[in-house]
């Protein structure tokens, strides 16, 4: 919660927060790129302003760079073309470690195993969970570059090398889990399965450019939003509605703020994701 940028959840921490911590503004402008497809091409330079905050802070008091390369509770933030590469320049530049959360994009989402891969900016750090186990079983895994793994294997020999336990880690249940899904991702091609559909998805989300109260339309791979216009002092209330609504009409999709948020299983079929779409569309349409 120090790290991200949710109000709603940070409020309720409020001084408990770790301290030394900066933020980034996120990239989501509808004045410039509202009804996208697929990535903004309008944003790239906002990764300049980590340069103004190395320079505030001095490099050497910088850890590290953590960000989602696509935003999901947050609201389906997608990054501006070239933005992500922006930013690994730049760490790289000031030798600061860049930290991908692809707990959300991970494992297919984006059409390949991980958004790094789909944007092609490898990070230093990659955190993972929900896709490994197919949200079975909890289990999450961080992927480190192999500077950062040998530089915790320098310890004494008589010392655990990564001294951050927890109860259950690598539990068998979890880890026989997490074998299994990445047999079926491998056997079943889910891995890259939303490139194909993508086209189809994309045609299908922003066919709701144009229905009323729909501001925008936002997606990448297996991945959409649809905003919608804020009743007036009830921000967040009208996305509430249609998400109780789609739920009641047999179909799920997420809400957070005056978003509707989608990211449907990788195998989806276009009858499904037909489905979805129209009785989203007609939600909204008898939504007040």
């Amino acid at each position: 919660m120090s790290v991200g940028g949710m109000v709603s959840n940070r409020k309720i921490f409020g001084s408990s927060m770790v301290p030394g911590v900066d933020h980034l503004p996120h990239t989501l402008d509808l004045g410039h790129n509202a009804f996208s497809r697929g990535l903004p091409h309008w944003g790239a330079h906002l990764a300049n302003e980590l340069e103004r905050l190395i320079a505030l802070h001095d490099a050497s008091t910088i850890a590290a760079v953590i960000v989602e390369p696509i935003s999901g509770s947050a609201g389906v933030i997608l990054p501006p073309v070239g933005y992500l590469k922006r930013l690994r320049e730049i760490c790289d530049k000031n030798d600061i470690l860049l930290i991908f959360d692809e707990v959300i994009t991970g494992f297919g989402r984006t059409g390949k195993a991980f958004a790094a891969q789909s944007f092609d900016v490898t990070a230093d750090l990659m955190t993972t969970a929900k896709g490994l186990t197919n949200g079975a079983v909890p289990m999450g895994a961080v992927f480190a570059q192999r500077k950062i793994y040998d530089a915790f294997m320098q310890g004494p020999e008589n010392a655990i090398e990564l001294f951050h336990g927890y109860t259950y880690s690598a539990h068998p249940v979890a880890c026989a889990a997490a074998l299994a899904t990445l047999d079926i991702y491998e056997k079943e091609g889910l891995l890259t399965r939303a490139a194909t559909l993508a086209p189809q998805w994309e045609a299908a989300v922003h066919s709701l450019r144009g229905t009323k109260h729909v501001i925008d339309v936002r997606n990448y791979g297996l991945i959409g939003a649809v905003e919608l216009e804020p009743r007036a002092g009830k921000p967040g209330a009208r996305a509430f509605d249609v998400f109780l609504e789609c739920f009641e009409r047999g179909v799920m999709v997420r809400q957070t703020g005056d978003v509707i948020a989608m990211s449907p299983p990788l195998i989806i079929e276009e009858k499904q994701i037909a489905r979805i779409v129209e009785t989203l569309t007609e939600v909204i349409r008898d939504t007040d």
